[in-house]
């Protein structure tokens, strides 16, 4: 039950590869009607603007390989039951502000346990990705391929607030707190 809760709780955004997808299909199908009334001449030629490949930091950031790199070790700490809550809180959006729910999914015995894996990073943004993970209980996967999000907040790659408010909500607290 609650794999599915997290599992069916984050939808995917679609992704800037599906939007120029539809761009250049659109532009294709524009250059393929005929409005020459039916003549027996060749079309005119299509005049379709080739522009260069977006720039890494249309829907990434400069350095993707590091940013990845920040954002599992980040993951990893969050979620890592011997990391005390300040240091936690240093890499959780908006982490002095979420005490109270941070306290709240530590409190919670299974998350004193938890542990995540980080399995995909996908960039929506510079400043935003969307992450593949699962959640180890004891060493044994409790949550395989949860959805969650990572946002880069004052030079830092974080958890974000949504992540972890779905997760002290699934824990079966009622009031995660001020913050979600």
């Amino acid at each position: 039950m609650v794999s599915q809760m997290v599992l069916g709780s984050e939808l995917r955004r679609p992704s800037g590869r599906a939007a120029a997808a539809v761009l250049v299909l659109a532009a294709a199908l524009t250059a393929c009607g005929d409005d020459s009334g039916g003549g027996g001449g060749a079309p005119p030629a299509p005049s379709v603007e080739r522009s260069a490949d977006p720039s890494p930091s249309a829907t990434a950031p400069s350095d993707p390989a590091a940013a990845e790199k920040e954002i599992e070790r980040n993951w990893e700490k969050f979620f890592d039951p011997a990391v005390p809550q300040k240091d936690k809180q240093s890499v959780l959006e908006n982490g002095d502000a979420m005490t109270q729910v941070l306290k709240s999914f530590n409190g919670d015995k299974r998350g004193q346990e938890v542990q995540a894996h980080v399995e995909e990073i996908e960039f929506t943004s510079p400043r935003d990705a969307d992450v593949t993970y699962s959640l180890t209980l004891k060493g044994a996967t409790a949550l395989p391929g949860a959805s969650g999000t990572a946002v880069e907040q004052d030079g830092t790659w974080k958890v974000s607030v949504k992540t972890l408010c779905a997760l002290v909500q699934l824990s079966g607290n009622e009031s995660p707190g001020p913050g979600c």
